[in-house]
């Protein structure tokens, strides 16, 4: 009974991870109910000038004027949804692929040394060369673009990622049992291998959303992307950049908007990720 005592108290660690991860993720979570919610709360229309360009706050506008004397408080409440929907898409695509190659790699090697060979090649492309090649030779270009360069890229990192969390898995006696027994591996891989990498996906999705949000806001400044007059935080600081004097919220606000909603997502991701094994801590 003693021998058990431990692995009883295994779920508590993984139970203290996602307590940590929850309390790191509530500024993200405001922030996406912020962008779900703030269309219906902005007090203008995005596209309608209601003060003169860069002006200061007011009682018309909160948070002052834009460059063209649209309110800013309006364009921040309608601009989060385009551009958390695109990092969220991104981050599913690229965990999804990620996971079917990194755990396929890892149950057949030998099929796993071309996959991992072909990652290691696309991961030698600059990200933002790729980015404007896809984006520019992407038939209208637009937010579409910016996400398919976010998938192609991402996906090469995150296989490696996976490959090497599954590698261990699939060597253990259990797996190799199964494959004795002749289940297929499509059980191998969804039903053996998937369930022990909770921890990994879900701390390999948030980073995934990160970089797409940064991915995103690089293109939105380099003229990629989300395009005038659509309202989107990265737009909006690449747009009022030049009057950032006159009124700082116009940069200030959709800069702080995407910094908390990366950090906090981050901070999350770091709280989901596995612990790494000590010379105190049984493998």
């Amino acid at each position: 009974m003693t021998a058990d005592a431990p692995t009883a108290a295994a779920p508590a660690p993984a139970t203290r991870r996602t307590a940590r991860a929850l309390v790191r993720a509530v500024p993200a979570l405001l922030l996406v109910l912020l962008a779900l919610v703030g269309p219906f709360l902005a007090p203008h229309p995005i596209d309608t000038p209601v003060t003169f360009p860069y002006a200061g706050a007011g009682a018309d506008a909160p948070l002052g004027g834009d460059q063209l004397g649209r309110d800013v408080l309006s364009r921040l409440l309608t601009g989060g949804a385009p551009l958390i929907a695109t990092a969220l898409a991104i981050a599913l695509v690229v965990t999804a692929a990620a996971t079917a190659l990194g755990i396929l790699a890892a149950l057949r090697p030998r099929l796993g040394r071309w996959i991992e060979r072909l990652a290691d090649l696309t991961i030698l492309l600059p990200s933002v060369l790729a980015i404007m090649l896809i984006a520019l030779a992407w038939p209208a270009g637009g937010r579409l673009a910016v996400a398919a360069a976010a998938v192609l890229l991402g996906i090469p990192y995150a296989v490696r990622i996976v490959a090497a969390a599954a590698a261990p898995i699939a060597a253990t006696g259990y797996i190799e049992a199964a494959a004795a027994g002749g289940e297929r591996l499509g059980h191998l891989m969804l039903r053996e291998v998937l369930p022990n990498l909770r921890s990994t996906l879900l701390a390999l999705f948030g980073l995934r959303f990160v970089e797409g949000v940064y991915i995103v806001s690089v293109a939105a400044f380099l003229q990629l992307g989300p395009q005038p007059p659509e309202a989107d935080w990265a737009l909006m600081i690449r747009e009022n950049a030049a009057g950032i004097t006159l009124n700082p919220w116009a940069v200030g606000a959709p800069c702080l908007a995407i910094g908390l909603l990366a950090i906090s997502v981050n901070l999350a991701a770091e709280a989901l990720a596995p612990a790494r094994p000590t010379p105190e801590t049984p493998l």
